[in-house]
């Protein structure tokens, strides 16, 4: 009677491997420290099995790729992160390994003593196999979950035999399976099979099958928290530098607002559609940086590496290279260049005290009324760092707000020198790129701007915004249909970037799609609720639809961030409607102390002077300095409808009426904003008396989408007996809007 061969001293269970205190069961799949199952991927297993199997040898890369994943279009990243997995598991430390060494640029090799004789222990060698086992459980890891499915069905559904004791002597010859029980016992092996096999498949298909990341916003832990600029302009610059890594796809920036640190990794993970997150925090003291980091894998939780720094503040740039080299060498293997494009990306000055002005530039860029606060730090920047590009970007970026935005013509020629000299600096940056692809665009120079547009697109830290550039030069263009799917491309690529939908808004706003265009807006605010330019601008689409309540709600909601001109304007406009002229004419003459290059302030400042007869004679001189405002800007672009409509109502005020007519027939021939050029167009043949005209303009923003309250309130179009006298009468106190207030584009840098 042959005693049980497990049982022996020194030798392991077959299909057993162990060292240290790591236990491993290749045919349960199970692997055990110090008592304890860990938890492992099915492809980090199989790597493991593979390097056991052939203990102390150097196992290539492409035999493991082959072995495990039979080099199914996979990169060297993944078995890269499995390795990183298996360390963590293992607690085993690339620098001085214990069990696992790699062998740079070759492979690896495990170096720990398995207990026991190593070859025995080994699925296939000679007396290796499970008792009752079939050669399935021997076959390679090239399809791992059938091997394994198959040694565990047949060990839970071989038939259960007595203690060797206990045996008859003539149940030699029943040992196997009786005839009859082949064809069932056939079919419970293959069924087992076909169901580990899909089970292993969907667990595999719910994960990134390539090299990915998510860097999320880093956490500051310094006393001061308005340090937080520090830390999320860290992050921003290492997910801009590990986005050069050749094989490794980055997600696209998450805004600290879209994200909730309480979600299961698991859940992130699925959510951004990547295998790993990139996390930190940081904290400055005096000039101390102490940085701790860690890289966690989204399917099982488990970090795959950490470390800590405490260095000199001086050190930033060598400290975020090191950071993204070692983040990179665990999911992509080893950089071709030994990392120095990374260590260029991180430093784009090696002046700290010029980075550091740099990052409160970008921090100011976005907040309520920072525009000018960033550009003075990005100046303080270049001052200290005269070739600093990024920060010569940022200045390019401000100019191009004002000039589109506030259709502010003297904002454009310092945005060319800015966005050129930027250019001469490095032109291989795709925020300077990006930047010099606007500046095309509002030129109207459609092809070089597309250009730029496609170069920034391969930097996934300005991807969306360079499709979204994209997107607007189809709409200027007149290709609505695909400006929209431009749009939606670029919310894609950066789902949570409020300027991305509210460009989409916009141009949902121009089509014609107002109720699309305000949900748009209000996806805006909910990312971004401490933007007091986007509650702005869904407070203006809020009043194209007539819902001048939630309007006002909203504009109030801006004012309490910050008091700027759009809803200064707003407000203005309601106390228009409602007849109250003078207190009109005080708000609008607020908005021009803030921004007195906006030609349809001075425009709105006048039909308030106008409508009050006490105030009429001071009209002319608002009107002509709206007039000669707006002209220089269409002189720079002008293929904008709405402001050459807007323009032909100031000459009409200004009694140049066939110069008015002119100008009418142009916005009209231009083909965009159809709603609100008819209007506005309306509203100045009314003035010169051509109420027939007017009708059919009337019917034309009626069909292009217009809101039946902003014609119905109009008091021009009322006075002309266009509309009813009482139609349109908003409750007391909340005003309808007017033809100027509709949103417009470019309102954030």
């Amino acid at each position: 009677m042959a005693s049980d061969p497990t049982a022996r001293e020194g030798r392991p269970e077959p299909g057993r491997f162990r060292f240290g205190d790591i236990e491993v069961d290749a045919a349960a799949h199970i692997l055990r420290r110090a008592g304890e199952p860990q938890s492992l991927e099915p492809k980090a297993f199989a790597v493991l099995l593979e390097l056991l199997r052939h203990a102390g040898e150097l196992v290539g890369r492409d035999q493991l790729l082959d072995a495990v994943w039979g080099h199914r279009h996979v990169t060297p990243g993944v078995l890269t992160r499995a390795i990183a997995q298996l360390r963590t598991t293992l607690d085993d430390d690339p620098h001085h390994p214990r069990w696992i060494q790699t062998q740079h640029a070759l492979g690896y090799r495990f170096i720990g003593k398995l207990d026991g004789d190593a070859a025995g222990t080994a699925p296939g060698a000679a007396g290796g196999l499970p008792d009752g086992a079939t050669a399935a459980a021997t076959a390679t890891p090239a399809a791992p979950a059938a091997a394994e499915a198959a040694a565990q069905a047949v060990q839970t559904s071989s038939p259960a035999r007595a203690p060797p004791r206990e045996r008859r002597r003539d149940d030699r010859r029943d040992a196997g399976p009786a005839p009859w029980r082949w064809p069932a016992f056939v079919v419970m092996v293959v069924l087992a099979v076909a169901v580990g096999w899909w089970q292993r498949r969907d667990a595999e298909v719910s994960l990134p099958r390539e090299a990915s990341i998510a860097v999320l916003p880093f956490t500051t832990l310094s006393d001061d928290r308005q340090d937080r600029y520090f830390a999320e302009g860290l992050a921003a610059e290492m997910l801009s530098a590990l986005a050069g890594v050749h094989g490794l796809r980055v997600a696209a920036w998450i805004p600290p607002e879209a994200l909730d640190r309480r979600q299961d990794l698991r859940v992130l993970g699925r959510t951004l559609d990547v295998a790993t997150v990139l996390d930190a925090s940081v904290r400055r003291e005096g000039n101390r940086l102490r940085i701790s980091a860690h890289l966690s894998d989204t399917a099982t939780g488990t970090t795959l590496w950490s470390r800590t720094y405490d260095r000199e503040a001086a050190a930033v740039f060598d400290t975020q290279s090191e950071i993204a080299n070692e983040v990179a060498s665990v999911l992509v293997g080893v950089l071709p260049d030994a990392g120095e494009g990374l260590r260029k990306r991180l430093a784009p000055t090696r002046d700290v005290a010029a980075f550091d002005a740099y990052l409160r530039g970008l921090q100011q860029l976005f907040a309520p009324g920072g525009s000018e606060k960033a550009r003075a730090h990005f100046e303080q920047a270049l001052a200290r760092d005269a070739g600093f590009a990024q920060a010569q970007a940022g200045i390019c970026r401000i100019e191009l707000w004002r000039f589109e935005g506030h259709r502010n013509a003297q904002a454009f020629d310092s945005a060319r020198l800015a966005c050129l000299r930027a250019a001469n600096m490095d032109p291989g940056i795709g925020s300077v790129q990006l930047a010099l692809g606007d500046l095309y665009r509002v030129r109207e120079q459609f092809a070089q701007a597309l250009d730029y547009y496609q170069r920034a697109e391969a930097d996934p830290a300005v991807r969306g915004r360079a499709l979204a550039g994209q997107a607007k030069l189809l709409a200027a263009q007149g290709r609505q249909d695909e400006a929209l799917a431009g749009f939606r491309a670029a919310l894609a690529a950066a789902p949570d970037d409020a300027g991305l939908h509210a460009d989409l808004a916009y141009q949902q706003y121009l089509a014609g799609a107002l109720p699309e265009a305000i949900g748009s807006m209000r996806r805006a605010s909910e990312l971004q609720p401490g933007d007091a330019y986007v509650w702005s601008t869904y407070g203006s689409m809020l009043m194209a639809a007539g819902r001048n309540g939630e309007a006002i709600v909203a504009f109030e909601r801006s004012r309490a961030i910050e008091p700027i001109e759009a809803v200064i304007s707003n407000l203005g406009t309601l106390r228009y409607q409602a007849g109250d002229y003078a207190g009109a004419a005080d708000r609008y003459r607020e908005a021009i102390a803030l921004n007195p290059g906006n030609p349809q302030l001075w425009g709105n400042l006048g039909d308030a002077l106008a409508a009050d007869a006490a105030t009429a004679t001071q009209a002319r001189e608002a009107f002509g300095e709206a007039a000669s405002r707006m002209q220089d800007y269409l002189d720079l672009n002008d293929g904008d409808a709405k402001a050459v409509a807007m323009l032909a109502w100031y000459r009409a005020n200004l009694g140049e009426h066939e110069r008015a007519r002119e100008l009418l027939a142009r916005a009209e021939a231009l083909g965009s904003e159809k709603a609100e050029v008819a209007l506005c167009n309306a509203q100045t043949l009314a003035l010169l008396g051509d109420h027939v005209a007017a009708r059919q303009r009337l019917a034309a923003a009626r069909a292009a989408g217009m809101a039946e309250v902003r014609i119905a309130s109009n008091p021009v179009l009322r006075r002309a007996g266009l509309v009813p006298p009482d139609a349109g009468t908003p409750p007391a106190g909340q005003g309808s809007p007017r033809a100027d207030a509709a949103p417009s584009t470019g309102e954030r840098p």
